[in-house]
């Protein structure tokens, strides 16, 4: 199955400046967050940001922050048990005021926006707080996608061993020109050529 731009969320999971030079194929790694970042800011994906003890790890680089709607400080390693969860499937809002005084045709609450639930994580350490953010939002039976050039452990067995455990848990692997390429679906689309700008841009 494709995945969907229209039911896609973005998920960036702790790149900061206090991780990136223990990580493995960082420079690279960094730059296809950039780019997943920059496209669903582009294309209307509701992009999200997590931080692992920022007073320690520092930010986000300011360029993946601006794409972000919100940023997450947390200290559990799972998002999730921070609050992502709230951001990512709002809950629904009770309709407003008396029953009795609304016209018929707002007693019934409205339908909202439409669900977003396929969630495209990328980050690291791939094999702690992606690992466990994703496990947790497998768990709350949202679909993920993992984007594995777009995450980074400090050695290969462990971003690999995350990989293989992700697979084997129901997360999808995925790269960034599989994102890029499946949201866009056409050359006639409209933002093809700033993808396509933004890939090459390596």
């Amino acid at each position: 199955m494709l995945i969907d731009i229209e039911e896609s969320q973005l998920v960036l999971v702790d790149y900061q400046s206090g991780l990136e030079g223990a990580m493995q194929d960082a420079q690279v790694v960094w730059h296809n967050a950039t780019v997943l970042a920059r496209l669903a800011r582009q294309l209307d994906v509701p992009v999200w940001g997590t931080e692992q003890n920022p007073s320690r790890l520092g930010a986000m680089p300011d360029g993946l922050r601006a794409c972000c709607s919100r940023v997450l400080a947390k200290m559990h390693f799972s998002a999730v048990e921070e609050g992502l969860g709230e951001w990512l499937r709002p809950p629904a809002e009770p309709p407003r005021g008396n029953a009795r005084s609304l016209p018929r045709h707002l007693q019934k609450p409205p339908g909202g926006s439409p669900v977003r639930n396929t969630v495209i994580l990328a980050g690291c350490e791939a094999h702690i707080c992606l690992l466990q953010t994703a496990l947790d939002l497998l768990d709350d039976e949202f679909d993920v996608c993992v984007v594995t050039d777009a995450c980074a452990s400090r050695t290969e067995r462990n971003r690999d061993a995350a990989f293989d455990r992700l697979a084997g848990a129901g997360a999808e692997l995925v790269t960034t020109e599989m994102v890029a390429f499946e949201w866009i679906r056409s050359a006639e689309h409209p933002h093809f050529k700033f993808m396509q700008s933004l890939i090459k841009s390596a």
